[in-house]
């Protein structure tokens, strides 16, 4: 059975972890997995927009640590860059030039809130929650966890909630930030972003992505020196032409 399924609707990708007898918990097996198919989708040229969900009740429990972090006795050298390699699996996602999506109706704790936050867009379902359990069983956050966090919801709340470890429930995700959307239907709300995304200029979409990285990581003058050349390059696409010849219409 693949722990990780891949499927196609037109130009979108679903991405589905799928271990749901241990609610989609991360081993090296189930790692390597979503990164071959996260390799998969940069390198199809038909990929348009990618959402990112987990079968059955959990979104995905977080790691198996056990299997995950091995020997404990390790040097920390050592210990640091084999971790370095599980971020990595699921990094990935952050780099797509696409339009990514996270589908979360269920637990998404721990490594596997981290894969929620990797993605552009999050959209909670009413049984979302979202668990940066690091500090209550001991653990620093990792996988860039405080990186992402304090991006989504500002540095206060990321310390708060990273102190806490508290499970963080839907409605709250949406009110903070931490989730973009609330939905009964998560997929199905996620896919339907997906297929406006997908619509898109595909160019124009991987700017949007760079333009805000920038944004959110350098000043203004560097935020204006992208844009300026990005929008000069995007009043070439054919959408941008129609819409000018209706309004000069």
């Amino acid at each position: 059975m693949s722990l990780v399924l891949l499927d196609s609707d037109g130009p979108v990708r679903l991405l589905t972890l799928n271990a749901p007898e241990r609610r989609n918990a991360l081993d090296w097996p189930l790692l390597d997995e979503l990164a071959a198919a996260v390799e998969a989708v940069a390198g199809d040229p038909d990929a348009r927009a990618l959402v990112v969900t987990g079968a059955g009740k959990a979104f995905c429990a977080g790691a198996n640590l056990a299997n995950l972090f091995g020997d404990l006795d390790r040097p920390t050298e050592q210990m640091r860059d084999h971790l370095m390699k599980v971020y990595a699996s699921f990094l990935g996602i952050r780099d797509l030039a696409i339009p990514t999506i996270a589908a979360v109706d269920g637990a998404a704790i721990g490594a596997g809130m981290n894969v929620a936050l990797a993605c552009d867009v999050i959209v909670a379902g009413p049984h979302a929650g979202f668990g940066p359990t690091f500090a209550e069983i001991g653990l620093h956050p990792g996988g860039g966890c405080s990186w992402m966090l304090t991006e989504r919801i500002g540095r206060g709340r990321a310390t708060a909630a990273l102190f806490s470890g508290a499970v963080i429930g839907a409605d709250e995700a949406g009110a903070i930030g931490l989730a973009d959307r609330l939905a009964d239907d998560a997929v199905g709300t996620a896919l339907e972003l997906a297929r406006l995304y997908a619509g898109r200029e595909p160019r124009l979409m991987a700017d949007i992505k760079e333009s805000v990285r920038i944004a959110a990581t350098s000043d203004l003058a560097t935020s204006l020196e992208f844009e300026s050349w990005a929008q000069a390059s995007s009043m070439r696409n054919e959408r941008f032409r129609a819409f000018m010849q209706r309004f000069a219409e």
